[in-house]
């Protein structure tokens, strides 16, 4: 039965449009700027030692 209810999951989902994809997707980007940001600047840091 949980075959049905990721069916009519998949069909609900199909029916309301792009918003949850595109929502999906800005996260997404947003999430990875942060990291690629982060990644680029750790370099920078001055080294106290």
């Amino acid at each position: 039965m949980e075959h049905i209810a990721a069916i009519d999951w998949l069909s609900a989902a199909q029916q309301q449009g792009a918003g949850n994809l595109l929502r999906v997707v800005l996260i997404v980007m947003v999430v990875g700027c942060v990291l690629t940001a982060w990644f680029l600047l750790r370099g920078y840091r001055r080294k106290d030692d």
